[in-house]
């Protein structure tokens, strides 16, 4: 029978133990910061010399502990960095369990590797000891281990079923490295099955759902780092961004699920925003970041998307609610959507791109909507910037003819302005200036990338990844200087940085600039309000943006 998990989802913060101050300022900055319980990682710390005062040190380190704590020494075949004898090894975890003399205490977790307690019977008997109530008044749990930081391992289920086998642990923990998104789901399907309290994480980027979401499916904790340069294990969030940006603490098993699709994604500023709409309007929800790897071919772009999607909707523990998505996407999920049958809406159909996704549920079926949001906030951006508040006969030089550059010359056509696309491949741009034409009967046309020096537009949109800060080229101008001439109006579609080379430039020649903020919070406004049916809390999202961006 499952096990049901009725306390709250531990915060545990590792440390990587090089000398006990340390060690202790980290686990005191570790409460101070919200965390429930630290873990001692002693790999470096513990000689495994087999000296008494070796191990005493590692006692007197968890005797001292201003947190609760869980104490680990990995060796180095299971990723960690103990070298030493396991005979010694575990001796020092007795020696840290019996504690309790001269008020020392013990370790609230000792964490052993299901490979090391599964093959040797003296290993295991000896570490039973360790944790036996009958033999101490109080005694330590036992936390048996897996982990794999190349892949999925392939007998996952072999695993889990063994540390089943062993009723001297309390807690089973397995962790391995997430292929995709889609990993999650097993993981959380070990969760709701497990038979007693259960850590079940995905490392890497791909594995970040597992973290966030651990309250929603009853793990018995999750980890995160006191900052980015000291986590133990690739793609642990810090306490801040689990505490704050994704509200942790409000999780719960009927929380709804929204996120980010694109590759990259981790520079997003959309989980900041999104979650801090949820806690002003009080919002039982999360937004994360989600990762879907491009392919090579549009092809690949739309099998990997619409595994993905498919499996996340259908996945009814979850709850799913929708995602925005963002490069290199957006036309794939115009095309998916049509093979699949769900609602693409009239301006995401004309455009064949769209940003945004919201699902519903009748009757147990899912129902799937795909829209764009980015059309009407780019134009309104722009308008904002006229003096007219019109933007009816400018021409727009529109750059790049990905999701965003196809919705921006639309939605410049529609309001009666002239785009003129440029795109590194021409017969890409020459394709969008034909449908835009065909579909408005306004005169757009493609010119050469090579051509943008010479060209006049009244107003420059940037709609590639050039100048974003964790992109292929943050240096980049995406629009030659040459073009920049005084008065006419620069928009960055790109928001991190802040100020773009491109708007730093164009502030130089006197042009007026236009942030990609402003594009990105009225566009999230629109999704936000899809996904919740309330309006969005404006000035909490462009103060989100603005923390984040430092100004």
């Amino acid at each position: 029978m499952p096990y049901t998990q009725f306390m709250a989802t531990l915060v545990c913060v590792p440390i990587m133990v090089t000398d006990e101050a340390s060690a202790l300022r980290a686990a005191a900055a570790a409460r101070d910061a919200g965390a429930d319980i630290a873990e001692f990682r002693v790999d470096d710390y513990f000689a495994g010399t087999g000296e008494a005062e070796d191990a005493a040190r590692v006692a007197r380190l968890v005797s001292r502990s201003p947190l609760p704590c869980i104490l680990t020494c990995r060796p180095t075949w299971e990723g960690g960095h103990y070298d030493g004898d396991d005979d010694v090894r575990v001796a020092m975890f007795e020696r840290a369990c019996v504690g309790l003399q001269g008020g020392e205490h013990a370790p609230r977790y000792i964490d052993v590797e299901l490979a090391a307690y599964d093959r040797s019977d003296n290993l295991r008997l000896k570490v039973n000891l360790c944790v036996d109530p009958r033999e101490r008044e109080q005694s330590a749990g036992l936390i048996l281990s897996s982990h794999d930081f190349d892949s999925r391992p392939a007998d996952l289920t072999r695993r889990v079923l063994s540390m089943r086998c062993h009723e001297a642990s309390r807690v089973h923990k397995v962790a391995f490295r997430a292929r995709s998104l889609r990993d999650n789901i097993e993981l959380f399907e070990l969760l709701r099955h497990a038979d007693r309290p259960m850590i079940a994480l995905g490392m890497g980027e791909f594995g970040l759902m597992s973290r966030v979401l651990a309250p929603k499916f009853g793990a018995f904790l999750t980890f995160a780092s006191l900052r980015d340069s000291s986590a133990t294990a690739p793609g642990q969030p810090t306490v801040a961004q689990l505490l704050e940006t994704y509200r942790f603490r409000s999780i719960r098993a009927s929380t709804r699920v929204y996120g980010v699709v694109g590759w990259p994604v981790s520079h997003s500023l959309s989980p900041r925003i999104h979650n801090a709409g949820f806690g002003e309007l009080g919002i039982d929800a999360v937004y994360l970041p989600m990762p879907i790897a491009g392919g090579a071919t549009p092809k690949d772009n739309d099998a990997s998307l619409k595994a993905t999607l498919t499996d996340l909707i259908g996945y009814g523990p979850l709850d799913f609610g929708g995602c925005s998505v963002t490069i290199p996407h957006k036309e794939s999920l115009v095309r998916i959507s049509r093979e699949l049958g769900w609602e693409v809406d009239a301006s995401a159909a004309m455009i064949g791109a769209a940003n945004t996704l919201m699902v519903s549920r009748e009757g147990g079926r899912a129902i799937v909507r795909v829209f764009n949001s980015d059309a009407p906030a780019a134009i309104e951006s722009i308008k904002n910037a006229t003096k007219s508040g019109s933007i009816a006969g400018l021409t727009i030089g529109v750059v790049g003819a990905g999701g965003a550059g196809r919705a921006i010359a639309f939605g410049a056509a529609m309001a009666g302005a002239t785009p003129i696309i440029f795109n590194r491949d021409h017969a890409r741009a020459r394709e969008l200036a034909g449908a835009v034409a065909s579909a408005t009967g306004v005169p757009a046309r493609s010119e050469a990338w090579e051509g943008m020096a010479g060209a006049s537009c009244d107003v420059w949109l940037n709609c590639t990844p050039l100048g974003m800060k964790s992109g292929p080229a943050p240096e980049a101008l995406a629009i030659p200087e040459a073009a920049l001439s005084r008065g006419a109006i620069v928009m960055d579609t790109v928001y991190t940085p802040r100020e773009t080379p491109l708007l730093r430039k164009a502030r130089e020649h006197g042009c007026t600039v236009v942030e990609g903020l402003e594009m990105f919070v009225r566009q999230a406004a629109l999704q936000f309000e899809a996904w919740t049916g309330m309006p969005a809390p404006m000035e909490t999202f462009r103060r989100a943006v603005c923390e984040s961006l430092g100004g």
